[in-house]
């Protein structure tokens, strides 16, 4: 199931960005699907299913966004690194 929005957007902010509003909105899934991934609240499959794309280029959307594909926190590292 699907379930359609609806936003009122500025009528110049396609020209500005130089994208169609087909190319926009694949660009603002992707943004907030690695957006909401990098704040740990969405898993890498599922982030990939809202941006609309394969989980590998969601991994390349990553890198282009420049957020870790690796969902680890300080602690965590800290506990690794001392073999805790």
């Amino acid at each position: 199931m699907t379930i359609q929005l609806t936003i009122d957007l500025p009528e110049d902010i396609f020209s500005l960005l130089r994208k169609s509003p087909t190319e926009f909105i694949g660009e603002l899934r992707l943004a907030a699907a690695v957006k909401w991934y990098e704040l740990e609240m969405l898993s890498q499959s599922k982030a990939s299913e809202l941006a609309g794309v394969s989980r590998q280029e969601f991994l390349v959307a990553l890198n282009r966004f420049k957020v870790s594909p690796f969902q680890v926190n300080p602690e965590e590292l800290a506990r690794e690194g001392t073999g805790a």
